[in-house]
């Protein structure tokens, strides 16, 4: 199996994970805030989505082979500069937390989806070739789909734990 087959193989597990665990749980259980954060599982997939719309803008911009053209997100923010993560975080919520239980899952469904689709059709070498996109700043693409992985696999395990409590 390729660099780029293993990475893949990984997302659509832990797609078909986090499908498992929604579908285990009633609405109420979803859509109820919880602490520390105070948010609730549908913010938080909300959350992901956001992240993963970054992420979609990435891969898009390598099969066209031009720069991403990033979402709009806040008022003046810019996700990628230090210590902007909280405030990203805050806006998403205030975006979001008014949306359906059934709008945000198929967003963040669709999306999920989409972002493999793309994976799959650049090739091997562009995904590992740290230098074929300067917008990366010397880091490959691969990295946005293990950074989506890793991203997924945070809030996974602490979901997991607070059903676990």
């Amino acid at each position: 199996m390729n660099m780029q087959d293993h990475v893949l193989a990984a997302l659509r597990e832990q797609f078909a994970r986090w499908e498992e665990v929604l579908a285990s749980m009633s609405e109420a259980q979803i859509i109820t805030p919880q602490l520390p954060a105070n948010w609730s599982i549908k913010d938080e997939i909300a959350h992901l989505r956001t992240w993963q719309q970054r992420s979609i803008a990435r891969l898009e911009a390598a099969v066209a082979n031009r720069e991403p053209e990033f979402p709009q997100w806040g008022p003046a923010i810019d996700p990628d500069a230090e210590g902007a993560t909280d405030q990203m975080n805050a806006w998403m919520y205030e975006a979001h937390r008014d949306q359906s239980w059934s709008t945000v899952q198929a967003n963040w469904r669709a999306g999920f989806l989409q972002f493999l689709e793309l994976g799959k059709v650049i090739p091997e070498k562009e995904l590992l070739d740290g230098g074929k996109y300067a917008w990366l700043e010397g880091h490959p693409l691969a990295f946005v789909l293990v950074a989506s992985y890793d991203h997924h696999q945070e809030h996974l395990e602490k979901l997991l734990a607070r059903l676990a409590r």
